[in-house]
């Protein structure tokens, strides 16, 4: 059997497909592309924008055409099962709490966490699922329902098959990650789990992905003084603006935004922090933008995801007045961008002259590597004797582009 395995949208869905992906190799299973004639294509949808619904449906059409077996879950399917009816053509449908009967349906066997597949230098593990938040621009919620913690057994089992495996760093994934543990009965945090991995590995580096403002805690931040724990936190503020945060349903305010960054950036002045920023919600004017504009300025980051508002249909804004032109949208994320620009371009400059310790990934010329550094940057390494997954530790030269380019040291 030849099967496509198809991913639209966030680290979850990524490391749901990889565990999917692994176990179909493990049983003898061919995984191909979409354009190598496979029997089955499985399409794992997202529907954090409009634009992911559009990529869900197009993805969903072209394996049609195949003439394959198509089988589809994710959060577009679970949401918007009607409009993926209305597609020509057969297409068995997954609830998004039963992915991994896929692996079922296809060759009669239980799926395993363990057998996750992952091609990246830097697996994934998901450690909790759902979100209790609702931020009225967010759909996710509906589809991937409240927060469910991972037990703590299964993500150490998970970790040490990476470790054997060679790996050297994961990345602990979740939609709504800080809230890990406050369902399991004793109730945990996250800063557990880290400790937990932390004690029964031996090398592995950990690092997070996004992390709420509020759910930053003193230990989660003491936990950074680890060298094994990455310099890096992405930390999604969406607006600056605190009428804007309110309608957004957001938990936090500009200036409680402002001060938990710059107390992480005092004590750790070489850490990586990022953000997201929504642009154009609805009724954000030149007052609010100018607001959320200046706390950017202000803030110590070393890159910005920045985001259109997109109007999702079942969410409060997508009622709430003052909505956003298009071409407006498109100026402030044209100013949004320069800023990012700028804020990027200084921290690499700030590293020029450090030892930086980089997870190679791929060889991108015949005497060229290029790796991710602890603190979330992608590094070029002139050499070419260096292996996937394995840990360099290099001294920054330069700058190439956005990219840094270094060259090996021994710390022995």
């Amino acid at each position: 059997m030849k099967v496509s395995i198809l991913t639209l949208g966030c680290k979850v869905n990524q490391t749901e497909s990889a565990v999917i992906e692994g176990n179909l190799r493990h049983y003898g299973v061919e995984i191909v592309d979409l354009n190598n004639n496979p029997d089955c294509c499985v399409i794992n949808t997202c529907t954090v924008t409009a634009r992911s619904d559009y990529q869900s449906r197009q993805l969903i059409r072209r394996a049609l055409r195949t003439g394959a077996r198509v089988i589809v879950t994710g959060c577009y399917s679970q949401l918007r099962s009607e409009e993926i009816k209305k597609i020509e053509g057969s297409v068995d449908i997954i609830d998004i709490d039963n992915k991994y009967i896929i692996v079922n349906k296809l060759i009669n066997q239980i799926a395993s966490n363990n057998l996750s597949c992952n091609q990246r230098a830097r697996p994934n593990i998901k450690v909790q699922d759902g979100c209790n938040n609702a931020c009225t621009y967010c759909i996710v919620p509906k589809a991937r329902g409240r927060s469910r913690s991972v037990p703590v057994s299964d993500i150490l089992e998970q970790a040490l098959v990476f470790e054997r495996q060679g790996y050297r760093e994961i990345v602990l994934t979740g939609i709504h990650l800080g809230l890990y543990g406050h369902d399991l009965k004793p109730k945990l945090k996250l800063s557990h789990i880290i400790q937990t991995i932390l004690n029964k590995t031996s090398y592995l580096r950990i690092r997070l992905s996004s992390l709420e403002v509020n759910e930053i805690d003193t230990d989660l931040i003491e936990l950074l003084q680890d060298k094994r724990v990455c310099r890096h936190l992405h930390i999604p503020m969406q607006s600056g603006d605190d009428n804007v945060l309110m309608n957004m349903n957001r938990k936090h305010t500009s200036a409680e935004y402002l001060r938990i960054l710059e107390s992480i950036m005092r004590i750790y002045p070489d850490i990586a922090l990022g953000t997201d920023v929504i642009v154009g919600f609805p009724g954000e004017g030149e007052r609010e933008f100018r607001n959320t504009t200046r706390i950017l300025e202000l803030l110590p980051l070393s890159y910005m995801h920045i985001f259109p508002f997109s109007p999702r249909p079942g969410t409060a804004a997508v009622e709430m007045r003052l909505q956003n032109s298009v071409s407006v949208k498109k100026e402030r994320m044209a100013i949004l961008k320069a800023l990012h620009i700028r804020k990027q371009q200084a921290y690499l400059n700030s590293q020029i002259g450090k030892r930086l310790d980089v997870i190679v990934e791929e060889q991108v010329t015949e005497n060229t590597v290029i790796g991710t550094s602890s603190n979330y940057l992608k590094i070029l390494v002139h050499e070419n004797n260096h292996l996937k997954k394995t840990l360099v530790h290099i001294k920054v030269a330069g700058i190439e582009g956005n990219q840094l380019q270094g060259t090996p040291i021994d710390l022995r």
